[in-house]
């Protein structure tokens, strides 16, 4: 992916982004690496990958997930979740309870935030943890 999509904006205005765009990215490359995953992984068809997809991308899945590897993320980490965490959405989630929907929301600003600053390979890291 990195050969067609180049990021141009620098870490000071990528900073000072509001939370819920790095959620908005972090939901779409956190949703890739399943995907992908599941298709190097498995022998599913289209539909029986999609099932398998939402039990990961569902946001009790990733605010579970983000609980299991909080200990082991940077200070700067913790405090890219906790700005993710308490940003106001005005969004109310159908399948979700709200707290759920917050940690999932900071999960997926922490992955877009990296992404955002090219930090592909702490990516990996933080997604291959074996919570």
């Amino acid at each position: 992916m990195e050969e067609f999509i180049n990021i141009e904006k620098s870490k000071t205005d990528i900073d000072m982004m509001p939370p819920l765009t790095w959620a908005y990215i972090g939901d779409c490359v956190y949703d890739l690496y399943i995907r992908t995953n599941l298709i190097n992984k498995t022998n599913l068809n289209a539909h029986k990958l999609h099932i398998e997809t939402i039990k990961y991308v569902k946001a009790q899945a990733q605010a579970e997930y983000l609980k299991k590897i909080y200990d082991k993320l940077t200070e700067q980490e913790k405090e890219i979740v906790r700005r993710g965490r308490n940003t106001q959405s005005h969004h109310l989630p159908k399948n979700a309870s709200v707290q759920d929907y917050m940690y999932a929301t900071a999960f997926e600003a922490l992955i877009g935030y990296l992404y955002l600053t090219k930090q592909n390979k702490r990516i990996r890291e933080i997604l291959q943890i074996n919570a």
